[in-house]
C-alpha cells in the first residue's frame, strides 16, 4: 500500500532555507552538521524502536547524495548535564549504520580538540557525535558551548522537529553561527503541520484526548476557528462533562477549569462549531483494573458510578465520531481516547484510529501527533495509512497552540539575513 502524499500545494512557499534547495555544486566536500532527534528507546544496550531514527534518513541520504560528509548532533533521555554510561549514543550510531549501509564513527565526546582531530583523521562518511546534553551548556544555550559545536561543520541542518520547541545550543545557538537549513523531515513537518493550521482543505474535524485540558486548552483556542468539529475524548472530556453538571463518577476533572470549559463550549456555539463530548464511556474502578466494570450512558446512567471513573468512549461515542468524520476531507488527531496503554481500554482508541485510516485510504488528509497517539498507530501498524505522521511531541503541541518554536524562528531569521 502506499503511503499518502500529503497535499502542500495550499502552503505558502517556504519561509526559511532547506537542504531541497542545495546542490552538489554548492556543497560538496563540505562538513554538514546536521542535529536530528534520535532521542530513542534502548533495551538492554540495543535500539528497541527506531522510528524517530528512520524519519531522518531521507534528510541524511540526500546529504550524502551531494557529497557531504554528515557529522551528526543529538541528545538522548535526561543526563542532567553530566556523562552517564547509559544515555551514550553508541548504539544508536551503531544502528544508523545498519540502515544506512555506510560507517558511522561515533565519538565518545561532542566538542574539544581531540573530537575535531577525530573527524578530520578519519574518512567516515558519518560521524555521530556523543550526547549533547552531557553538558548543562546545551539547554543553556550557552554560546561558547555552541560555538565549540559550530567548529565542526560548514553549514548547519535542523532535521530535528522533536527539539524544535527548545532554545538550545544545538538547535538555536548554532543556526546563528553557520549557514542553516532545515532538514527534509523538518520540512514536512512544517508543511503537514502548517497546512493545518493556516489553509486546510475542509470540512476539517479535529480530534484532541489525552488526560488534562490544562494540558491541550490553548490547542483547542487556537484549532476552534479553524474547524468544522472538535471531537474530545480521553479523561480531558469529564472536565467539560462535569461542567455542565453531568455526573462523571470520579473521573479526573479539573475542577478551576469548569469556568474555561463552559466558555469555550460557548464560543463553539457562537461560531457555529461543534464540539463533541462523549456520549457513554466505559468506567472501571481504576486506570490499572483488568477489565471494565460497566459501560455508561453518561445522560442517563442506570446504576451508581460513584466510585467508578471513565477510562474509555463507549459505543455510542465510537458511532458519534464516525458519523462526524464521514464528510471530513482534513483531520488532526492528538491524543488517545482513554487509557489505551491498558488493553481492555484500547478499543476507543483503536477505533478511531481504524476510522481516520479508513477515511484517508478515501482521499481525505490526515495528521496524526502527540507520542500516545502516535504509539496507537504504531501498534496497529497503521503508521502508512495516515498522511503525515509527526515526530514532535511537545513541538507538535506548540506549534499547533500558535507558538513560534525557537529552532524554527532562527531558521527563518537566517533566510532573512
Amino acid at each position: 500500500m502506499s503511503t499518502p502524499v500529503f497535499d502542500s500545494t495550499a502552503n505558502p512557499p517556504l519561509k526559511f532555507a532547506s537542504v531541497s534547495q542545495l546542490s552538489a555544486e554548492k556543497v560538496k566536500g563540505q562538513r554538514a552538521l546536521v542535529r536530528v532527534d534520535f532521542n530513542v528507546p534502548l533495551k538492554e544496550g540495543k535500539v528497541s524502536n527506531d522510528q524517530r531514527i528512520r524519519a531522518a534518513l531521507p534528510t541524511l541520504k540526500h546529504l550524502l547524495s551531494l557529497g557531504t560528509r554528515v557529522i551528526l548532533m543529538s541528545h538522548l533521555g535526561r543526563p542532567k548535564g553530566q556523562a552517564q554510561e547509559a544515555f551514550r549514543l553508541k548504539p544508536v550510531g551503531d544502528y544508523l549504520a545498519g540502515l544506512l549501509g555506510v560507517e558511522v564513527l561515533s565519538l565518545n565526546d561532542c566538542i574539544g580538540s581531540e573530537v575535531e582531530e577525530a573527524i578530520a583523521a578519519s574518512s567516515a562518511p558519518v560521524v555521530m557525535l556523543e550526547n549533547t546534553r552531557f553538558y548543562k551548556q546545551e539547554t543553556e544555550n550557552d554560546p561558547a558551548f555552541s560555538q565549540q559545536l559550530a567548529r565542526l561543520g560548514d553549514f548547519y541542518v535542523n532535521d530535528a522537529f522533536g527539539t524544535a520547541h527548545r532554545a538550545h545550543a544545538s538547535t538555536v545557538g548554532v543556526a546563528t553561527l553557520l549557514p542553516a537549513y532545515a532538514g527534509l523531515l523538518m520540512e514536512k513537518e512544517l508543511s503537514a503541520l502548517g497546512g493545518l493550521i493556516e489553509d486546510p482543505v475542509h470540512p476539517f474535524v479535529a480530534i484532541i484526548g489525552g488526560a488534562k485540558v490544562s494540558s491541550k486548552l490553548a490547542v483547542l483556542e487556537n484549532l476552534l476557528p479553524q474547524v468544522e468539529a472538535l471531537i474530545i475524548g480521553g479523561a480531558m472530556a469529564f472536565t467539560f462533562l462535569a461542567a455542565q453538571g453531568v455526573n462523571v463518577g470520579k473521573s479526573l476533572t479539573e475542577p478551576d477549569l469548569f469556568p474555561t470549559a463552559l466558555d469555550l463550549l460557548s464560543k463553539a456555539e457562537k461560531m457555529g462549531k461543534q464540539i463533541i463530548l462523549p456520549r457513554d464511556t466505559v468506567m472501571a474502578t481504576g486506570v490499572d483494573a483488568t477489565a471494565a466494570e460497566t459501560t455508561v450512558d453518561l445522560h442517563t446512567p442506570d446504576r451508581d458510578i460513584t466510585e467508578l471513573i471513565g477510562v474509555d468512549i463507549g459505543p455510542l461515542s465510537v458511532e458519534r465520531i464516525q458519523t462526524v468524520l464521514s464528510d471530513a476531507k482534513t483531520i488532526l488527531w492528538n491524543g488517545p481516547m482513554g487509557v489505551f496503554e491498558n488493553p481492555p481500554f484500547a478499543k476507543g482508541t483503536e477505533a478511531v484510529a481504524q476510522m481516520v485510516a479508513k477515511i484517508t485510504r478515501q482521499g481525505a488528509q490526515s495528521v496524526v501527533g502527540g507520542g500516545d497517539s502516535v504509539a496507537a498507530v504504531e501498534k496497529l501498524g497503521l503508521g502508512d495509512q495516515f498522511t503525515h505522521v509527526s515526530t514532535g511531541g511537545g513541538a507538535s503541541l506548540e506549534f499547533l497552540e500558535g507558538q513560534e518554536l525557537p529552532g524554527v524562528a532562527v531558521l527563518k531569521a537566517q533566510k532573512d539575513k
